[in-house]
């Protein structure tokens, strides 16, 4: 099911990213007592009393300014109150109700979506509720009275912030369709390599950057089985985002990405592989995400021999070190060059993400590696591995008992993982590891 998105909206220097980062529980967004520090939103996965939800930082709204910056911001965070789902408005305590705020204001109520209004840098509860009582001139409800820096009153807000949610008709988690999203750059050809595996032109394809300006599902029967491919809105550098509809994009994407099991990464073969393809495909990594990489426009290449395929395969594989589990595929949508290859490859990657090990094969596993590269140590302590067990799938996920977390260094823990894959592969798929102490005399 597609998260909620929250919005976090209001005037420059209420506190909006020190809320985010309080909620977040990470320095994500920089923080700066100046106006306009934070130019583009930011967004995280945050969660509150078993609701998951998209936190969406925004520049500040300045209504009347002519200041390019701002109205840029103002532009972009109008355009994150247009995707989400909840707006969380934030003003400030210390200046009280301001002709921006009500302006402010009424773009939200015209928004139609729901409003939790929090009054920010709330020092003393009892000794600032008069001046709280102020904001209730705002017409947008109970005012909450909070400390975004001194993470105050942030459950009161919560509270009311998940009430808020749509409840989940659990439509999509009974649906066992496999969903694809298809991501990449704009004008890589994402849309084009749908209409060819639909046989239709259902989508629009230009090669205009950001024609596709939302998530589409388009239902493709193939072999009797039926395979959702979620088109997305390309990505760009933030540096070169200009127009509303590719930052409205970014949001929409990061959304798409959380409604699929597996992300088909489009990278344009005239263009090469370039940091913002990276970029896209740590989206789909870090959300656990199974992988499948597209080379496309593969016709388009000129001077092609036996080696071309090796040298771009060798760079893809250099610039996505994270991602060494995704296969490659060079084909074209123009021409249908090796595209329908793309489903046997979408089922060999839902077969290794809903893989199950008996917990007795992957002990032993463990045992076998711990022999050959034996644990890491440090002032005369040795980590030992217990025991180890998978909990759960897509993705594939193993709890492993150790003596000493400190100890369980990350070299160790790929190490670990290397050995998983030499055994059982797990194609196109991220494996998790969590990593528990248990006690000697708990043995």
């Amino acid at each position: 099911m597609k998260k909620p998105i929250v919005a976090v909206v209001g005037r420059p220097n209420v506190g909006k990213s020190t809320l985010f980062n309080a909620l977040c529980g990470e320095n994500l967004s920089i923080v700066e007592d100046t106006p306009g520090v934070t130019r583009d939103r930011i967004y995280a996965d945050c969660d509150w009393q078993n609701y998951e939800f998209t936190l969406v930082d925004t520049g500040g709204i300045e209504p009347e300014s002519d200041d390019v910056i701002l109205r840029q911001m103002r532009e972009q965070a109008e355009i994150a109150v247009e995707t989400a789902d909840v707006i969380l408005f934030m003003v400030d305590v210390r200046t009280g109700v301001t002709d921006a705020d009500h302006t402010v204001a009424d773009m939200l109520r015209r928004s139609k979506k729901p409003v939790i209004l929090c009054v920010n840098k709330v020092d003393s509860f009892q000794k600032q509720m008069n001046d709280i009582y102020e904001f209730y001139n705002l017409a947008m409800g109970d005012p909450y009275p909070i400390s975004a820096s001194g993470k105050q009153g942030l459950g009161d807000m919560l509270d009311a912030l998940v009430q808020h949610f749509p409840e989940p008709d659990g439509s999509e988690e009974e649906d066992d369709r496999p969903r694809i999203a298809v991501i990449g750059r704009p004008n890589v050809g994402k849309s084009s390599i749908i209409n060819k595996l639909i046989g239709e032109n259902r989508l629009i394809v230009s090669d205009v950057a950001g024609t596709t300006r939302d998530a589409v599902d388009a239902v493709v029967k193939h072999n009797g089985e039926e395979y959702i491919f979620i088109d997305t809105a390309g990505l760009r550098r933030k540096s070169k985002i200009k127009g509303d509809i590719e930052r409205y994009s970014i949001i929409r994407t990061v959304a798409a990405v959380d409604r699929c099991s597996i992300a088909v990464i489009v990278i344009d073969a005239t263009q090469g592989v370039t940091e913002q393809d990276t970029h896209i495909a740590g989206i789909a990594h870090e959300r656990g995400k199974g992988a499948i990489i597209l080379v496309n426009k593969w016709d388009a290449v000129e001077d092609k021999n036996d080696k071309t395929i090796y040298r771009f395969t060798e760079e893809i594989r250099k610039k996505f070190s994270f991602m060494p589990y995704a296969d490659i595929m060079f084909v074209s949508a123009e021409t249908g060059q090796r595209l329908i290859k793309l489903y046997d490859e979408i089922d060999l990657v839902r077969q290794y993400q809903n893989m199950r090990v008996q917990t007795g094969v992957l002990n032993d596993i463990m045992a076998e590696a711990a022999a050959m590269h034996e644990p890491p140590q440090d002032k005369g302590k040795r980590l030992r591995l217990y025991y180890t067990t998978q909990v759960s799938v897509n993705p594939p996920t193993f709890v492993i008992f150790v003596n000493d977390k400190e100890l369980f260094h990350f070299s160790y823990l790929r190490y670990i993982e290397n050995r998983f894959r030499e055994a059982f592969q797990f194609t196109g798929t991220p494996v998790h590891f969590i990593i528990r102490e248990r006690k000697e005399k708990d043995q």
